[in-house]
């Protein structure tokens, strides 16, 4: 009996250690075939298909399983291998023992001739054979950085020259307290100074401006008479000093969606850079005309041009062609820039055509619209009373006003 029961007692151990080896033995194998398999699992396609940053999960051979909408814009398509040889040796760190594996990167986004994108790029190991490799492109947002620090390392140096000769000409003043003659002399060159730090401000804020604002402060139908005779009005005491004739030609009558005070000062910059570059003497032209849907300002001058280097550059902050000029004439580098930006805000473009010695021809192109009722409609014509008597018609018979909106001023020939 005691032999029987050891024996039922050994078999129960022997028949709960053979249990116990072939769950181990399945539970192995499961790990195994886990590690070893390609599945995506289960939800992962569903989320990667909602992301809105690029995402992929690739195999050990580098080959893209899974892949969200934006992966696509940077080449990466199911069952095709990655070319990144960065994005490979990222997801190899993963494998390699890492949890998660972060870099910045530069990627490629479309054919070969696109500017490369920089990515913050994060992998993730899904198994032994899966990575889950994550990029977000933070190519505007480093941009906008970089420009914020450029903006602000540029203002901080070019407003210390107009400070530093305030500060100088004050302190000329206090010495030759006793000397009339010299206290007019410097105080004509402190306003100067003053001037142009006003000015280097005005134009830092409107900038800014630009920059900052996600809409315009107004934004209705514009006539673009209006806009080149606003520019006109503003240079003109600027052109008759600088002896040079601004003439005006083109079409009538056309119209453009913006803030008209903006637009204007587009326009105005470039009209003040054609005058302050062209020799004495000489002509400017400004041009208007509808090209299809988009309405063309073109601002022409004959002054020295600008080479084609320059030319590259010229629309960056502070940036000067011509140095020695810009100090005679107090120019800032930044009105450029403000046509620019105004002319994007606007769903523009600016265009420069130019050779050295020849001119410079400045084109703002912006999308045309309907002019409003009141506009359009065609002026009727004014007639004018016949005489009932001989008497008289020898007193003078005053016309009557002509029906609808004048034409805006600034019709110089």
């Amino acid at each position: 009996m005691q032999l029987l029961l050891l024996a039922l007692l050994v078999g129960a151990a022997f028949g709960a250690f053979v249990s116990a080896v072939v769950v181990l033995a399945l539970r192995a194998r499961d790990r195994l075939r886990v590690a070893t398999s390609l599945e995506i699992p289960d939800g992962v396609r569903e989320v990667l298909h909602s992301m809105d940053d690029g995402a992929v999960v690739v195999d050990t051979s580098g080959t893209v399983l899974a892949a969200s909408a934006q992966a696509g814009a940077f080449g990466m398509l199911e069952g095709e291998a990655l070319r990144s040889d960065e994005l490979r040796a990222l997801a190899r760190s993963a494998r390699g023992g890492h949890l998660a594996a972060t870099e910045t990167m530069r990627l490629r986004r479309g054919a070969a001739p696109a500017e490369p994108r920089l990515v913050a790029a994060r992998a993730t190991r899904i198994s032994e054979r899966l990575t889950l490799l994550i990029f977000r492109d933070i190519t505007e947002r480093e941009r906008v950085e970089e420009m914020r620090r450029d903006f602000v390392a540029n203002t901080s140096h070019e407003l210390k020259t107009p400070v530093g000769a305030v500060l100088l000409l004050a302190e000329a003043i206090e010495s030759a307290a006793d000397d009339p003659d010299q206290v007019r002399h410097f105080a004509v060159r402190l306003g100067a100074e003053a001037n142009r730090l006003a000015g280097l401000t005005s134009r830092i804020m409107s900038l800014s401006r630009l920059q900052a604002a996600d809409e315009l402060n107004e934004n209705r139908r514009v006539s673009v008479d209006e806009v080149v005779a606003s520019a006109m009005d503003a240079h003109a005491l600027q052109a008759d000093s600088a002896r040079v004739e601004v003439q005006r030609g083109g079409d009538r009558r056309l119209y453009v969606q913006g803030d008209m005070q903006v637009l204007s000062e587009a326009v105005g910059n470039l009209l003040a850079n054609a005058i302050a570059y062209s020799p004495a003497g000489s002509s400017v032209g400004i041009g208007v005309r509808a090209v299809g849907d988009v309405v063309e300002i073109a601002v022409t001058d004959r002054g020295i041009g600008i080479s084609e280097a320059d030319q590259q550059r010229i629309f960056e902050r502070f940036y000067r062609a011509d140095q020695a000029r810009s100090r005679r004439t107090g120019g800032t580098g930044l009105g450029l820039s403000i046509v620019k930006y105004a002319v994007q805000r606007h769903g523009g473009e600016v265009r420069l055509w130019s050779r050295p010695g020849r001119g410079s021809t400045f084109t703002i192109r912006l999308p045309l619209v309907e002019a409003p009722e009141d506009q359009s409609r065609p002026k009727k014509p004014t007639r004018k009373k016949k005489p009932v008597a001989a008497k008289a018609a020898r007193t003078p018979v005053t016309a009557p006003a002509a029906s609808g909106t004048d034409v805006p001023n600034g019709d110089t020939p």
